[in-house]
C-alpha cells in the first residue's frame, strides 16, 4: 500500500479521488465516514483504483467499512470504477432509478463512456431511489437522496450534516446538457432551485471541488440559473 491523499473538508468528510488526487479524467470523489460507518460517493473512471484506495486507507479507514456506493448519475466519469469497488468492497451500490439502467446495462454512449475511449463495466444497482426525497441511514445518521434531473435523467445529490455544517453533494451542478446524455434543460433548472433550497454550507461539487459558505455556494448554482 502507497502512501495516500485525503482532504478534510470537515471531521468526517474528505475528498479521495479527482484530478488531483487519482486521475485528471476522473470527476471528484467524496469519502463520508461516521464514526467507522463510511459511504463513498461516486468513484471516478476506475483507471487508477490503487491510488483511490490508498487515499481512503489514509483517513485512515478499512476498506470493510464501507457500506455504501452512492452514484450520484450514470456517466463514466462518475461510475466507471463502479464495478470493480462494488466486487472489492462488497458494498451497496445505491443510484436512481432512472440512471440504474445504463449503469446495469453498461450503457457506453448514455454514459458517455466513449467519450474517454472507454468501456462501462457493468454493475448491479442494490438499491435504486425511486422518490424525490428519501433517506439513507449510514451509522444512524441520515443522508438525504434528492433526485435533481437534467444533466441526466436520473441524477441525484446527496445531503448530510456534519460538524454542524449542511453539506451538499451536488457533483455536476454545472451540467453540462447534451442530447447523447438525456439531458433536459427545463428539468436542469427545476433542479438548480431545488438545490438552492437546501441552504448548503458547503458545496462537494464533481468538477470544481469544495465550495464553503451559504453565500458562495448559493452565488455557484445560481451562477447556472442565468445560462
Amino acid at each position: 500500500m502507497g502512501v495516500g491523499n485525503a482532504m478534510p473538508i470537515t471531521s468526517e468528510i474528505y475528498q479521495v479521488g479527482g484530478a488531483d488526487f487519482t486521475a485528471p479524467e476522473d470527476a471528484a470523489v467524496y469519502l463520508i465516514n461516521f464514526g467507522g460507518h463510511a459511504a463513498l460517493v461516486d468513484t471516478g473512471c476506475g483507471r487508477h483504483m490503487e491510488r483511490l484506495l490508498d487515499n481512503i486507507q489514509s483517513v485512515p479507514l478499512r476498506l470493510d467499512q464501507i457500506e455504501y456506493l452512492l452514484l450520484t448519475h450514470c456517466h463514466f466519469d462518475h461510475t466507471g470504477g463502479a464495478w470493480a469497488l462494488r466486487n472489492q468492497l462488497n458494498c451497496q451500490v445505491v443510484a436512481h432509478d432512472r440512471d440504474a439502467v445504463f449503469i446495469e446495462q453498461g450503457d457506453d454512449r448514455v454514459s458517455a463512456a466513449t467519450w474517454y475511449g472507454a468501456n462501462l463495466h457493468p454493475c448491479a444497482v442494490d438499491h435504486k431511489l425511486l422518490e424525490i426525497e428519501e433517506t439513507i441511514d449510514l451509522g444512524g445518521r441520515s443522508l438525504k437522496a434528492i433526485h435533481i434531473p437534467g444533466h441526466s435523467p436520473g441524477s441525484v445529490a446527496f445531503v448530510t450534516v456534519s460538524d454542524g455544517q449542511t453539506v451538499l453533494f451536488g457533483q455536476d451542478v454545472h451540467g453540462p446538457l447534451h442530447p447523447v446524455l438525456r439531458s433536459d434543460a427545463a428539468d436542469y433548472y427545476r433542479s438548480l432551485q431545488r438545490l438552492l433550497e437546501v441552504n448548503a454550507d458547503i458545496l462537494c461539487e464533481g468538477h470544481f471541488g469544495v465550495i464553503s459558505g451559504k453565500a458562495r455556494v448559493a452565488k455557484f448554482i445560481r451562477s447556472y440559473l442565468k445560462q
